[in-house]
């Protein structure tokens, strides 16, 4: 073999063997290469499935926060009746409300009218009271001096008697004046025992102010239609006749005390 030729086998030899370690390390290359793909896509699969679960697990979520957004419409829909219910009831308490104010005003209007007509009744009871001496004590005054005292025909006999005295005046119920005596008469609604010490002192002071009766005997006569038989005891006690409401008419419950007297 001539030398150019052993010189081109040599050339060819080192070029295949070039070649040969070429296509080795693009083969490795290759093989890596799909060694890491293989590795990339098995790490791919995995997270797609850990995205799979997260997506599932996102996708109960979902449907729980659905379940939970229905019932929180359904829990809007009940507070809405709920509402529209407490409204309906705001109105008719409203309504009750006006009525009852209506009615306030309609009873303080009534109060108010039966107060009136309370204090003119009153008015007329208390007129009633303050004639009282007019029509039942006093025509019986001359019955009761003629039947306990024996004056048939009195001197003076007067209803509300007023005269001056000491820059004043003096009233009385009822006078009744006979030749031996004087019956000064006081009707109360109601007799307390300071009734009788009142009619004491006006005893005490009438010879002063009709001086012209100084020396007649002065009897007082309390009358009421019904007083307490304490009170008649105690007038008893003081000298004091005591009138009250018999069987017809009114009578001396205490007669006895024309004995008595202090």
């Amino acid at each position: 073999m001539s030398a150019v030729l052993e010189h081109r086998v040599d050339r060819l030899e080192d070029a295949l063997e070039a070649f040969t370690r070429s296509v080795g390390v693009e083969f490795n290359k290759a093989y890596n290469g799909q060694v890491r793909l293989q590795q990339e896509m098995l790490a791919f699969k995995e997270e797609m499935r850990i995205f799979k679960d997260e997506m599932g697990v996102f996708k109960d979520e979902m449907g729980a926060f659905k379940d939970e957004m229905g019932a929180f419409k359904d829990e809007m829909g009940a507070f809405k009746d709920e509402m529209s219910a407490f409204k309906d009831e705001m109105k008719d308490f409203k309504d009750e409300m006006l009525d009852f104010k209506n009615e306030s005003l309609r009873y303080r209007e009534e109060a108010e009218r039966d107060r009136k007509s309370m204090n003119r009744q009153w008015g007329e009871l208390a007129n009633r009271l303050g004639t009282l001496v007019e029509d039942i004590v006093a025509p019986n005054l001359p019955r009761v001096a003629q039947d306990l005292l024996g004056c048939p025909q009195p001197d003076l006999f007067g209803v509300r008697l007023r005269r001056r005295f000491n820059g004043g005046s003096r009233e009385y119920d009822a006078l009744l004046v006979c030749p031996g005596f004087v019956l000064i008469n006081q009707t109360k609604s109601r007799l307390i025992s300071a009734n009788v010490d009142e009619l004491l002192r006006v005893l005490s002071e009438f010879p002063d102010v009709f001086p012209e009766f100084a020396e007649r005997r002065l009897i007082g006569v309390l009358a009421s239609l019904y007083p307490d038989q304490s009170i008649v005891t105690y007038a008893t006690s003081k000298g004091v006749l005591v009138m009250g409401m018999g069987d017809e008419t009114m009578d001396v419950l205490n007669p006895s005390a024309l004995d008595s007297g202090d």
